[in-house]
């Protein structure tokens, strides 16, 4: 299997806040909601971005830069974009080809107690 798809990434802080929650987590609730093929946060190790502020992970500090990544069709992560053009405290968003090369649901993971 061979699909080309678009990965879209969208450059936050974790200090970043819509209202009351995370931007992150807001945008990851959006993506589920709308129903687009899965999303991944990553919190980076150091970053910077426009400000030139190097934001690096400490333990008492919650200013790491984050990257939410969604890969599905274009034209569904485009309608997405303007979906979430409300949430402030995004930074940079990109949208690049990807080529899925397989693509199996994940089984849940059993928790025994």
């Amino acid at each position: 299997m061979s699909q080309s798809m678009k990965l879209l990434r969208i450059y936050t802080s974790e200090s970043a806040y819509y209202g009351d929650s995370k931007v992150y987590a807001v945008i990851a609730t959006r993506a589920r909601d709308t129903k687009l093929a899965g999303a991944t946060i990553l919190r980076a190790d150091v970053g910077f971005g426009r400000s030139a502020h190097l934001r690096t992970r400490h333990v008492l500090e919650d200013e790491q830069s984050v990257v939410i990544e969604i890969v599905d069709e274009e034209s569904a992560l485009r309608a997405f974009v303007s979906a979430i053009d409300d949430v402030t405290g995004v930074g940079l968003i990109t949208l690049e080809a990807v080529e899925v090369l397989k693509m199996r649901p994940v089984k849940p993971v059993e928790v025994r107690t």
